[in-house]
């Protein structure tokens, strides 16, 4: 096939993806199919771009380019977790918040999940860099898949969440989406009740429940830094509560320690989000990175929880610290 037949998904970032594809089938000695589950792309897709990175001369005794370094880091991440697959992103520049690149990196794992359409109802959490995820992800049709947020959007202030990404992707997509209309946290577990049992409230908390795939970033507990408490929606007591309890990390509201076990706090109670139990049904993948988060991004990977992770290069590499060499 000429490079003028060849199907449109094997344009713009598809490149980096064809070395990924390489490497992992070359190097890493994965079949073809193995290629197609970790980069989470059709089997088809990943002979064309196995063909391509050959065609092209990116195969020669090594992978060229950055991206094999990537590769590496991604190869390690997977064995040192129990990951089912993860994608590392080049570093783009020093900002201690690379959300450029986790936001291109994001935007592309996004598009390939509607593209394959495997995926018929998705759990979206918040914060800046999902936000920045769907900011990159060009116009794509989404076919009949639904989007849903998996926790509550508002502050007990009843103010949006300027981090809510449910509505962005909508409009990027055609796709229904469905948007939990009650606060992340309640005054109490018995406010929450009464509120989650509303019908209409009730019906979007069990399609987000049973959403095959979770896509959400990682916070920190520190209240200053984190999404959710820069939107209001967590108070900077509660998070001080959550570390003096021994929270490293956070995800879709729960917090874990430096073990990845779950740190029960008062707030936990309060939440209008998935249960920890919740989180183990599907799919969960997350897109964090950044000079404040490893210690945040190894508890949740530590949960055992986790069945992806996009992260960039820096992050990836103080993951895995200096006992693991390139």
């Amino acid at each position: 096939m000429s490079r003028a037949q060849e199907p449109p998904f094997l344009a713009e970032d598809d490149a980096s993806l064809a070395a990924r594809a390489a490497w992992l089938h070359h190097v890493g000695r994965l079949t073809q199919s193995e290629v197609a589950t970790r980069l989470n792309v059709p089997n088809v897709k990943a002979h064309r771009l196995i063909a391509r990175a050959g065609r092209e001369g990116m195969v020669r005794v090594f992978v060229d380019g950055e991206i094999a370094r990537c590769v590496q880091l991604e190869q390690q991440l997977c064995r040192a977790y129990g990951l089912a697959f993860c994608e590392v992103a080049p570093n783009l520049d020093d900002e201690p918040m690379p959300l450029r690149a986790l936001g291109v990196l994001g935007a592309r794992y996004l598009r390939l999940v509607c593209e394959r359409g495997t995926d018929p109802v998705i759990g979206l959490g918040n914060g800046r860099t999902l936000a920045a995820c769907v900011e990159h992800l060009p116009r794509v049709d989404a076919g009949r898949i639904k989007f849903v947020s998996q926790l509550g959007g508002f502050s007990r202030r009843f103010a949006a969440n300027p981090f809510d990404v449910i509505n962005r992707i909508a409009e990027r997509t055609g796709a229904e989406a469905y948007v939990l209309p009650v606060p992340f946290a309640l005054n109490s577990p018995e406010d929450r009740a009464v509120l989650m049992a509303q019908r209409g409230v009730e019906e979007v908390f069990a399609l987000a429940r049973g959403a095959s795939l979770r896509f959400t970033g990682i916070g920190t507990v520190d209240g200053h830094a984190a999404s959710l408490g820069m939107s209001g929606m967590i108070e900077p007591e509660e998070f001080d509560e959550a570390a003096r309890a021994g929270g490293r990390g956070e995800i879709l509201g729960h917090f874990f320690d430096e073990a990845g076990r779950w740190v029960e706090t008062d707030l936990s109670g309060r939440i209008a989000a998935m249960g920890p139990d919740d989180l183990r049904s599907g799919k969960l993948v997350a897109v964090a990175g950044g000079a404040g988060k490893p210690a945040a991004i190894r508890a949740v990977l530590s949960s055992g929880l986790l069945h992806g992770l996009l992260t960039d290069e820096s992050t990836a590499a103080a993951l895995l610290g200096p006992q693991f060499k390139l």
